[in-house]
């Protein structure tokens, strides 16, 4: 069965609108006690994304893809803009990877870092994706860096984001240390809380291009306000109908905002981290509102709208809305066994020929905006061996990480969409 929740044929669009108008408080207020966890614990069974929801028969089931050449048949910029960039397939690229798994550690943590670990096997990073109807220029990294000269790019979402970012940043620099890459998060508020295992966010400028490149920690994109600072122990309000305090102080100083959320709606990190629904400024009582999937509904939804608003006062910013990255747990959940041991690329097939999204919450909610959906869901279901799987650096017996990505790896491609339709 397919689960797809609809806010407006649930409560109607007027609950969107009215919602909205209790987005009242500003101030960046650094939570210190909520952190973000690279696991994928849930409880109560409440799966983030049914691996159900996704169609066998929107995959066609072709064999592994063929050497092509990247060159031929370029297809002007006019044209780019009709490009369905979901829709297409997974081509072997002897250019591969864009960078190095070895090297990039300025920017890439050691733990998704997979040619540091006891894997051997890496025929996962000999791929990139081709559109049907376009092709896309190679990603070059210096082309890069000019084109986003005097401009800001930001990610704001979970761990998948940050994932996006680390490989952007290893992307713009080829994987080399660069010491001319200043680290300018204090200007957005990016640190360490006391007692957090990693800061809120990180923020780096190309001094030669004044290019800037940056990632704030919002799991969910709910605005978090916890109602006693004094207490480390206390509750979060979670405001579904309030975009996070970071995003409104700082949209005004970017040019690319990348949007995403998805693996933390489910009722046991909400517990964990001591979140309370709130809508209007107010404990939630809607017990409707307060199924999970309903909840996350109604935050994308405000988050879009609230984005699109704002557009109009800021006409040099790209938004975009990522859909969900797929797990590929099989056999069990992360915490019961599950595993994706699979080593061989395109079991499941090489293509995507279906239209429409697989990720429907964040397809519904961009639709109508100027928001860009960039669709990563589908395209990504395909490369099930290109997880973090039970490969570690430290080689912890019983741990399968079927969520985050091996880098160099998929997300790269992600990116390569980015840069394609910024």
């Amino acid at each position: 069965m397919r689960l797809t929740y609809s806010l407006f044929s649930c409560f109607g669009s007027e609950f969107v609108v009215d919602t909205l108008k209790g987005s009242s408080s500003d101030s960046l207020t650094p939570n210190k006690h909520v952190e973000e966890t690279d696991s994928d614990s849930t409880s109560s069974g409440e799966s983030q994304i049914p691996e159900k929801e996704f169609d066998a028969s929107n995959f066609t089931n072709s064999s592994a893809p063929q050497l092509e050449d990247r060159d031929a048949d370029r297809t002007p910029s006019s044209k780019i803009k009709d490009c369905n960039y979901s829709k297409g397939r997974w081509v072997a690229e002897s250019r591969r990877p864009l960078y190095s798994g070895f090297e990039c550690k300025q920017w890439l943590s050691e733990m998704w870092a997979c040619r540091l670990t006891q894997r051997t096997e890496f025929s996962f990073e000999g791929y990139r994706w081709q559109p049907d109807n376009c092709k896309m220029l190679e990603f070059e990294k210096s082309a890069f860096l000019r084109r986003m000269q005097d401009k800001t790019i930001a990610f704001i979402g979970d761990s998948l984001g940050r994932q996006q970012f680390q490989s952007l940043m290893c992307m713009a620099t080829g994987g080399e240390w660069r010491a001319d890459v200043e680290d300018v998060g204090k200007e957005y508020g990016l640190f360490k809380p006391r007692g957090a295992i990693r800061p809120n966010g990180w923020a780096y400028r190309f001094s030669n291009t004044n290019t800037t490149i940056l990632y704030y920690w919002s799991s969910t994109l709910a605005d978090l306000e916890p109602l006693n600072i004094t207490d480390k122990a206390t509750d979060v309000a979670m405001h579904l109908d309030r975009v996070p305090a970071f995003m409104r102080q700082f949209l005004h100083q970017f040019d690319v905002l990348v949007l995403n959320t998805g693996h933390h709606w489910n009722r046991g990190k909400i517990t964990a981290n001591h979140w309370v629904m709130y809508v209007n400024g107010k404990p939630l009582k809607d017990r409707r509102l307060m199924a999970v999937g309903n909840a996350k509904n109604l935050t994308v939804h405000s988050v879009a709208r609230w984005l699109d608003s704002q557009l109009p006062s800021h006409p040099r910013l790209r938004a975009f809305f990522r859909t969900i990255s797929p797990r590929h747990f099989r056999n069990g959940d992360w915490n019961t066994g599950g595993n994706c041991d699979n080593t061989t690329p395109f079991t499941g097939g090489s293509e995507v020929s279906q239209d429409e999204s697989s990720d429907p919450v964040i397809a519904a909610a961009v639709k109508g905006t100027n928001i860009t959906l960039l669709d990563i869901t589908a395209l990504s279901y395909l490369r099930d061996e290109g997880h973090i799987s039970r490969y570690s650096v430290k080689a912890t017996a019983g741990v399968n990480d079927c969520l985050h990505w091996c880098l160099p790896g998929i997300p790269d491609t992600w990116n390569e969409l980015l840069v394609a339709q910024i």
